[in-house]
């Protein structure tokens, strides 16, 4: 078909009801839209058909993933364009009916059937975890998902997050001007936790969802504390294990491949849970803090280190994102923090201290999407290109909601106060001890 990029330009809009905000290049070479615009690749027919049978974010999200679509340009901008689109749109099947009562948006559907063509809508990419039946958030469905995220191989790991083997938001000494480097942003990350904590020689820590040893290695070696460290990806526990012995801290670090509802070795002296309590589920929520209280000593600490979502006007219509669902977190979920802090105080503990670093995170993510585009080709050696595409579009994209306040993360400070009511803490909390 002749410039395939202006008709699908005019059915979109037609579809839509608004100008489309970016610039497309068809599979025909044509291009149609804002001459300055970002330019969305439509590689090939295939795009149309994922689009029109899921549309929304998930429909999106599988033709990016498939290769089908692509951005020709700034990827940031690309998504900041298209961010009406995907996020305020959402995927809500009776705003989508209510459109298709309109004579002309049912034309520009039929038009953009007639140009997608046959067939019938294509499998989603291989890289896509499929939702199972049953009860969310049991032992087996939640190794399960936790192996679907962070089994892929320690060494694309290490290419994405540097050397510092840390997967959660940075902590950036000059946020305005992105200085230093992720690795110093990331051991501050470690320290803050640390000094929250009140770490000291001869101390006990849980480090709840220990990832690749990074919080236990720094706690044991700057700290002078014995941890133990658990999760449930094996590669994660052998990748761990092998840096502790590097280190000579086998005696110090235990690595457990281990549900924390199974940890009962208690008492610690203080608990951390970084980048952990978003796969634990809104059900479950209660539960793992009851838990993790009950591991505690009487004037113990946790640090809950833990993404948060905007709170919703109506928050039972809330629902899980498609894209991270199918393909980045399968299961997990956000809450806002206002819930987070209640069920913890629900649980016993005593909130003593919440700083949130929403605009860290944003820099911690362009780091890593930087590290990902700068060895690509070795990043889609390592895993397939699928993978790889999964993997720059959840960061980039996250990176823009941290920076736009749709997502924020926090650490909250939780003590086990004990019947005396002494908490442990000086009076002016931001002098941590």
């Amino acid at each position: 078909m002749a410039d395939a990029a202006l008709r699908l330009k005019g059915l979109v809009e037609q579809l839509l009801g608004a100008p489309l905000p970016v610039r497309v290049r068809a599979w025909d070479g044509t291009e149609a839209g804002p001459p300055d615009a970002p330019v969305l690749v439509v590689r090939n027919r295939r795009a149309l058909r994922r689009l029109l049978f899921k549309p929304g974010e998930l429909g999106l999200a599988r033709a990016w993933v498939a290769g089908d679509l692509d951005v020709d340009g700034d990827l940031y901008a690309a998504l900041d364009a298209l961010a009406d689109l995907i996020w305020e749109r959402g995927e809500d099947a009776r705003t989508l009916g209510q459109a298709l009562r309109d004579p002309e948006v049912r034309a520009a559907a039929r038009g953009l059937l007639r140009l997608a063509g046959p067939p019938l809508p294509p499998a989603p990419p291989a890289e896509e975890m499929r939702r199972r039946r049953g009860h969310l958030h049991t032992r087996r469905t939640d190794k399960r998902a936790i192996s679907h995220h962070y089994d892929v191989g320690n060494d694309f790991y290490e290419l994405v997050l540097g050397p510092s083997m840390v997967y959660s938001c940075a902590y950036w000494p000059a946020p305005e001007s992105a200085g230093g480097t992720l690795e110093e942003a990331q051991r501050d990350k470690l320290e803050l936790v640390s000094v929250k904590l009140g770490l000291k020689p001869g101390m006990r820590l849980l480090d709840v969802g220990c990832g690749w040893g990074s919080m236990a290695i720094h706690a044991a070696r700057e700290h002078g504390v014995d941890v133990v460290g658990v999760t449930l990806s094996q590669e994660q526990a052998a990748y761990a294990r092998k840096r502790v012995a590097e280190e000579g801290l086998t005696d110090r670090i235990e690595i457990r491949v281990q549900d924390y509802r199974d940890v009962t070795d208690g008492p610690f002296d203080a608990i951390s849970s970084i980048g952990m309590a978003e796969h634990v589920g809104a059900e479950k929520y209660l539960q793992y803090a009851r838990h993790l209280y009950a591991l505690l000593k009487p004037g113990g600490r946790l640090l809950n280190h833990q993404i948060a979502r905007r709170p919703q006007r109506d928050e039972s219509a809330y629902d899980v994102d498609a894209f991270i669902d199918a393909y980045v977190f399968p299961d997990g979920e956000l809450a806002p923090v206002g819930t987070t802090v209640t069920q913890l105080e629900r649980a016993g503990f005593e909130v003593r201290d919440l700083e949130s670093i929403r605009e860290h995170y944003a820099l911690t993510l362009r780091r890593w999407v930087a590290n990902l585009e700068a060895g690509w080709d070795r990043a889609t050696g390592l895993v397939s290109p699928g993978r790889a595409r999964v993997w720059r579009l959840y960061m980039a994209a996250s990176a823009l909601a941290f920076e736009h306040n749709r997502i924020g993360v926090n650490q909250v400070l939780a003590v086990r106060t004990p019947e005396s009511g002494t908490s442990g803490l000086p009076l002016r909390t931001r002098t941590w001890n």
